[in-house]
């Protein structure tokens, strides 16, 4: 086990891959296809093999500063890892293009769940559970280096409550993670606590989803994008699901997860022991929820209320809940769409604005989760910041009160929230712009930048007014909007703070 830990992080990560491999082989040789079974098993012997070599070249690396190497490892895994994933999928499909079969990985593995494959059939059933396991992969990563690589370095959101500054050390509430062993020592161990975690939530969605009547492999892959919040699915989403309501209301709880980190890592991260209660991103996600669903909802019914039918009240509760899976599955960044979505239109006579889910997509999920977007602590602090601001406009001699932590995110962290967001805002307009240059209409470069970026691929099938199909658009849009992914995983702070010159002191 010593040895292992010693490995450079990246070497790391490609045995995994390697060995991941064998899951959709095996699954091919049940399913008796030994053509997929062969490119998958040849796939594992050759990643194998090439992790091995590298593994003993690079055994005696010892890097200056290991949370550096970390990070810069972090980058080139989602960068470079899709490529390995892509060579064994792309000889398994047979009649695509290398660079579908890359944009398809890298979709999967930043847990965008964009894919260039519009129809069902054209994949086979392994090489859809690739896709989902891919991405399942690349949630764990997320869940794995935000608690051991990010918050020691207050990034990814944590530097909103942490005392230091963004891409610095750790100090205060995250001085116990970063004190009490070294980065290689924090990686191990938080990997040995969460991933027990996280295969046990995945499997007890899919037992759930196949006790709905659910087939195995369709409940597998959706049980893996609902924790990844990847949503891959191989029958285009969950209209088609067998499942249908009782499946979506057991996706729905497991939505939580995306929501808030104390649902899962409570107490690793060295903040204090705080319930759900008084979480301030789990009560933002509630009120986002609840406002935008009644907005919905009352929009639908005010729309059917005009019409010559009645509304009865079952068409209003297959409405309500249709606008209230959407929103919190978008408000996640999963992207599923409810069965029942649909049916809201188609009760009231309008269409659903997607201007609603663009907007929940933005603002993302919980930090330290699987979610992507501007994160909703980071929305929680813009709002507090907003109110004591208006509180001063009418009492300029008040004082803001809340202890010290409230105090922080009034001022440090709300500071470094609007900073986050104006990047996030100037990445948008770049990636419309580099998605114009090459042919690509305005509402379109939009809806996909804002998908890209937020990690929410499902986006573009549902935001826009007419369906955007991905394998419709150029080869060098693909090629920016994968870029896109991997800046909306890593974040813009965690970039820019690889070019910090005090990082590479050390």
């Amino acid at each position: 086990m010593g040895w292992i830990v010693r490995l450079p992080f990246f070497v790391i990560l490609m045995g995994l891959g390697a060995i991941a491999m064998i899951v959709p082989a095996t699954h091919a040789a049940v399913m008796e296809d030994f053509m997929t079974m062969r490119v998958f098993f040849y796939g594992f012997i050759l990643f194998s093999i090439l992790t091995l070599m590298i593994g003993l070249a690079t055994a005696g690396y010892e890097p200056r500063s290991v949370a550096r190497s970390q990070l810069v490892a972090l980058l080139a895994a989602f960068s470079a890892l899709p490529i390995m994933f892509a060579i064994p999928f792309h000889a398994a499909v047979g009649n695509t293009t290398f660079l579908n079969a890359w944009f398809e990985m890298v979709s999967s593995f930043t847990t965008t769940g964009a894919t260039v494959y519009d129809t069902a059939g054209r994949l086979t059933p392994s090489q859809h559970l690739w896709r989902g396991l891919v991405g399942w992969l690349g949630g764990l990563l997320v869940w794995v280096t935000a608690v051991s690589i990010f918050a020691p370095m207050n990034l990814g959101g944590f530097e909103v409550r942490a005392t230091g500054n963004a891409g610095k050390g750790a100090a205060g509430r995250f001085s116990q993670i970063a004190h009490i062993a070294d980065p290689s020592e924090r990686l191990v161990r938080y990997t040995l606590t969460l991933t027990p975690i996280y295969v046990g939530l995945t499997g007890l969605l899919w037992i759930g989803l196949v006790i709905a009547g659910e087939f195995p492999y369709i409940a597998l892959v959706h049980a893996m994008s609902t924790l990844s919040t990847s949503g891959i699915s191989p029958i285009g989403g969950l209209y088609f699901a067998a499942s249908r309501f009782w499946g979506e209301v057991l996706i729905f709880c497991f939505f939580v997860f995306a929501l808030s980190r104390l649902t899962f890592s409570r107490g690793l991260i060295g903040e204090r022991d705080q319930g759900l209660r008084r979480d301030p991103e789990f009560i933002t996600a509630l009120v986002l929820i609840g406002t935008v669903t009644s907005a919905l909802f009352l929009r639908h019914f005010i729309g059917a209320a005009d019409g010559v039918e009645p509304a009865n009240l079952q068409e209003s509760a297959a409405a309500l809940w249709g606008a209230l899976f959407t929103v919190t599955s978008f408000l996640t960044t999963t992207g599923f769409e409810s069965h029942f979505w649909d049916g809201a239109a188609e009760w009231s006579g309008l269409t659903t604005p997607g201007l609603f889910l663009i907007g929940m997509a933005l603002i993302g999920g919980g930090v330290a989760t699987t979610a992507g977007g501007v994160k909703l602590l980071r929305i929680y602090a813009l709002y507090r910041h907003g109110e004591r601001e208006q509180e001063r406009l009418l009492h300029p001699s008040s004082i803001g009160g809340g202890g010290k932590d409230a105090r922080r995110i009034r001022k440090q962290g709300a500071y470094i929230s609007w900073v986050f967001f104006m990047l996030f805002a100037l990445s948008i307009a770049a990636v419309m712009l580099m998605l114009s240059l090459t042919g690509v209409q305005f509402e379109t470069s939009m809806v996909l930048a804002v998908s890209a970026l937020s990690t929410t691929g499902p986006l573009a099938a549902v935001a826009a007014e007419t369906p955007i199909a991905y394998s419709g658009i150029p080869d060098a849009a693909k090629v920016i909007l994968a870029f896109a992914m991997v800046l909306g995983r890593l974040e813009t702070l965690a970039i820019i703070a690889l070019f910090n010159p005090e990082i590479w002191q050390r």
